[in-house]
């Protein structure tokens, strides 16, 4: 046996118009749509019909007169009374994509503010004039309306709530109708105030590109709140949208989505949609009107579908052409950009070819030569190496270019990624990641002589060392400042965290993971002492190899410390007990002074 749902009208008045929307404020926003929807109806036959939208508030009461097509009885019952009946709208033609929404249905956003709203229409097709009452408990009635509307149209009224009184005062209807309607092609007044102001301002003519971009940029300004480095006209024909991009004069924050300004058909849609732009193209914000973009059932949104991804493709398209051509005509201009929002940059070049060249010969990175682009590094440096962290890059840079190796800092966002990808646009590029372990080779070795007397040292300090892991090599290198360095490769680095793992895992893993480590042939770490450092020689010749095995723990932590390598237990207890040990023989060698 079949059965019809049991439908709570009452219920479903109040899911639309109260929990559709995300603020009573968008009642005129419906209101108004409704209205100029009406209106695009009439002049589609009579395109010399008035098209006017007249708001008269006064003591909490609202009326909104149209000049549109109207509805005879029979559209009253289908689209004021039917919720959610496409088929009828198609059939009277309400569905077209020329129109702002779907007419009838925004109506109910008015229990936003009311319990009751009547509406007074007449249709251009002939007829009388009707009255709907509709309340918001899902009971409606339908009459003649006694007094006869002048013309065709519509008029709204509706009186607001005690708890709604807010919402339906002059001053906050201007603001509704001027926010919203502001780029609608009707004429809309408040209380004898227009509220339209015509063309978006990316359509108005001007004598001079000069002039035009002054006005777009003033009309950032009062949008946003901050003067555009600079505007970007977008197009994108299937999606019948035009409008502007203005980029940001500070820098932006690339985990925060900038909220983009989104007319559809010139009405407000939303003043943050999110997802308009490529996520790179947080340095942009949008302002567009759009007439085939879908937007979401409450109208506050757009709906992510093939169509808004393509268009998003597209801007973002257009946005890198205007990098591209920035680059090409105004270098300045560029580097001012890049100075700002360079993230945003390389977020692109980590798969556009096109970025990539961009960042190449413009974006300045940190080099052990100083600062300098990609370009200019690999031509004074053709076998350079880069590091992927800041750390790294910090400890080993001053003696990188010290020895000729040209370093590259790539241990920022992005860089890591970008710089192996140069070979894409130049395939002799030989920029490689930089094992630290491989620098040794670079430095220069001791004086025979010298390594000769460091003879006995040098057992100590191994025999010190050896514990925790490390070998002690003496070398002599620049910078004599310098006096001991901490390299370990890659693979040693692989090999430390295995082993660490391995201790805290419990008895299974610590067998899994034992069995890896021992199938590990890896180069242990070594301490580099740099002979040419007054201290590390006045050391290495100390008499007292207890002593010179304390000297070398203490080396041994500061060269952990200050390439901000992580200190083990065992690292942790051997720089104290060198702390202690070098005091202890300070104080007892003063008291015997």
């Amino acid at each position: 046996m079949e059965s019809a749902f049991n439908v709570d009208l009452r219920g479903v008045v109040d899911l639309l118009s109260r929990h559709l929307y995300s603020s009573p404020r968008v009642y005129i926003r419906e209101l108004l749509q409704n209205a100029a929807d009406a209106i695009t109806a009439r002049r589609a036959a009579d395109p010399g019909a008035p098209a006017t939208v007249t708001i008269e508030v006064a003591d909490g009461r609202l009326s909104v007169h149209d000049t549109g097509i109207g509805l005879t009885e029979d559209e009253v019952h289908v689209l004021l009374a039917t919720i959610g009946r496409s088929s009828k709208r198609d059939e009277l033609g309400f569905a077209r994509h020329e129109f702002l929404g779907q007419f009838g249905i925004g109506l109910l956003s008015g229990f936003l503010v009311a319990d009751e709203i009547s509406v007074r229409t007449r249709s251009a097709t002939g007829g009388p004039t009707v009255l709907w009452t509709g309340r918001s408990d899902g009971r409606y009635e339908v009459a003649p309306a006694g007094e006869e509307r002048d013309e065709p149209g519509t008029t709204v009224t509706l009186a607001a709530r005690p708890d709604a009184a807010e919402w339906v005062t002059e001053r906050t209807i201007t603001e509704l109708a001027e926010l919203y309607g502001s780029l609608l092609p009707i004429d809309v007044t408040v209380n004898g105030r227009r509220t339209t102001v015509g063309a978006p301002p990316w359509q108005t003519k001007h004598a001079s590109p000069a002039i035009r971009r002054n006005f777009l940029q003033k009309h950032g300004a009062e949008l946003f709140g901050f003067t555009p480095l600079d505007v970007v006209d977008l197009h994108v024909p299937e999606a019948g949208l035009t409008g502007v991009a203005y980029i940001l004069p500070t820098p932006a924050n690339p985990a925060v989505r900038g909220g983009h300004r989104v007319y559809l058909k010139r009405m407000l849609l939303t003043e943050s949609a999110d997802g308009l732009l490529p996520d790179w193209a947080f340095f942009a914000r949008g302002v567009v009107d759009a007439a085939e973009l879908r937007p979401t059932a409450s109208r506050e949104a757009l709906y992510e579908d093939d169509l808004l991804e393509h268009t998003r493709l597209e801007l973002g398209r257009q946005l890198r052409a205007w990098l591209v051509q920035l680059a090409e005509t105004d270098p300045d201009g560029l580097r001012a950009f890049l100075g700002l929002h360079h993230l945003g940059v390389k977020a692109l070049a980590l798969h556009d070819d096109e970025m990539l060249r961009l960042v190449d010969q413009w974006l300045e990175y940190e080099t052990s030569a100083g600062r300098m682009t990609l370009a200019q590094f690999r031509s004074r440096h053709p076998n350079g190496r880069y590091t992927t962290s800041v750390d790294e890059f910090r400890q080993l840079a001053a003696v990188s270019g010290a020895q000729g190796v040209g370093l590259v800092n790539g241990g920022y966002v992005y860089d890591g990624e970008i710089l192996p990808r140069l070979t894409r646009i130049d395939p002799d590029a030989r920029l490689a990641r930089l094992d630290p372990s491989e620098l040794v080779t670079h430095l220069g070795p001791a004086d025979p002589e010298a390594e000769l007397r460091a003879r006995p040292f040098l057992g100590a300090a191994g025999r010190v060392l050896d514990p925790l892991g490390c070998e002690v090599v003496l070398r002599d290198f620049d910078p004599a400042s310098l006096p001991a360095l901490y390299l370990t490769s890659r693979a040693a680095q692989h090999h430390a965290e295995l082993r660490e793992a391995r201790d805290l895992g419990d008895e299974l893993w610590a067998d899994v993971l034992g069995a890896m480590e021992r199938t590990l042939a890896v180069d242990r770490p070594r301490l580099v002492l740099n002979h040419r450092n007054p201290l590390v020689r006045r050391v290495t010749g100390l008499p007292d190899l207890t002593l010179a095995a304390t000297a070398v723990e203490a080396l041994y932590g500061m060269a952990l410390l200050h390439g901000h390598h992580p200190l083990r237990p065992a690292d942790t207890a051997a720089l104290n007990r060198s702390f202690l040990g070098l005091l202890d023989w300070a104080v007892q060698g003063g008291t015997h002074g």
